[in-house]
């Protein structure tokens, strides 16, 4: 009985997401590869969760994109325990049910997966097959419309120091090598022949936060290096809850924060910012041989901010 409560709760709820859905110019996504990204979720879909799922679900239907890219934190608060966890059902499975959605999910740990059960988190791609985390890091490349795309996956926990450090909240990541995943992200780049490359990552390494600065500083010092060295197109993360986008000094890389899914905070602009926005939504990547596009999109499917990048 209580099974069909929330099943009949979450139709209820999409049902009203649906109506509410302003009119939309599709123009913009046709002949292009494009690509959902969605992060820090887990609500148990409360707030605006479940309503901008089902924005999702249905903006795909025209948009076709080729991946939903999860950034981390699909499990607040204290990440899953199992593969059989029930939050796998109240965070995600019922709540990301548009049959648009059943499509392949990268997703990557952020930091309220460290707090619980990594391993369980890779393991779920055995569990479900739209769930495809083969590591903590890995790349894929797409090939769609003409364009060749890398996308390079990214554990940022471990390369922060105060997650290390901190045993009892963290315990996976102090275990993991720092030295494996930069020498694996250099070589993965460096190998790379696909005309865009973008790196994922649910930390940020410019962002305007009141959360402590050495989670920024640790990646400029491990991260940004690369990021410059090979080329990269984009970092885009989460974990900041809100929209930013910032051209760093000295960097032609441009960095994204995409905000939450669920729940967004303040933002204010700091040296190099382009755009911000408090507003919950997601993001669409959408690319072209000779265009990279980056829309963000609000909890009301409104584009709220386009950034372009030519080659």
């Amino acid at each position: 009985m209580k099974k069909l409560f929330l099943l009949l709760t979450v139709a209820l709820l999409g049902n009203w997401a649906l109506a509410q859905q302003p009119k939309i110019d599709y123009s913009v996504y046709e002949d292009k590869c494009n690509f959902y990204i969605a992060n820090d979720l887990g609500r148990n879909g409360y707030y605006d969760q479940k309503p901008i799922a089902e924005l999702m679900g249905v903006m795909a239907e025209e948009v076709g994109p080729e991946c939903v890219i999860a950034a981390g934190d699909v499990h607040h608060f204290d990440g899953i325990i199992s593969t059989e966890d029930p939050l796998w059902m109240t965070n995600y499975e019922l709540i990301y049910s548009h049959p648009e959605l059943m499509i392949a999910w990268h997703p990557i740990c952020g930091n309220h997966e460290y707090r619980g059960n990594t391993q369980a988190v890779i393991d779920y791609s055995r569990v479900s097959r739209r769930w495809e985390m083969p590591a903590r890091y890995y790349t894929k490349a797409f090939n769609e419309e003409g364009v060749t795309v890398r996308i390079v996956f990214i554990d940022t926990t471990p390369l922060i120091d105060k997650y290390r450090r901190d045993t009892e909240d963290y315990p996976d990541a102090g275990k993991q090598s720092i030295a494996a995943e930069l020498e694996w992200l250099e070589s993965t780049l460096a190998a790379s022949t696909a005309k865009w490359k973008v790196v994922m990552g649910h930390h940020p390494i410019y962002a305007d936060t009141d959360k402590n600065d050495s989670e920024r500083t640790d990646l400029q010092r491990r991260v940004q290096p690369l990021l410059d060295k090979y080329g990269v197109d984009a970092y885009i993360c989460g974990h900041i809850h809100n929209f930013q986008h910032i051209q760093a000094k000295d960097s032609k890389v441009q960095y994204f924060v995409n905000t939450s899914g669920s729940l967004s905070r303040d933002v204010k602009p700091i040296e190099g910012t382009q755009f911000c926005s408090g507003d919950e939504g997601f993001m669409v990547l959408s690319t072209s041989d000779n265009l990279m596009r980056f829309f963000l999109i609000n909890y009301k499917g409104e584009i709220i901010y386009q950034y372009d990048i030519k080659k």
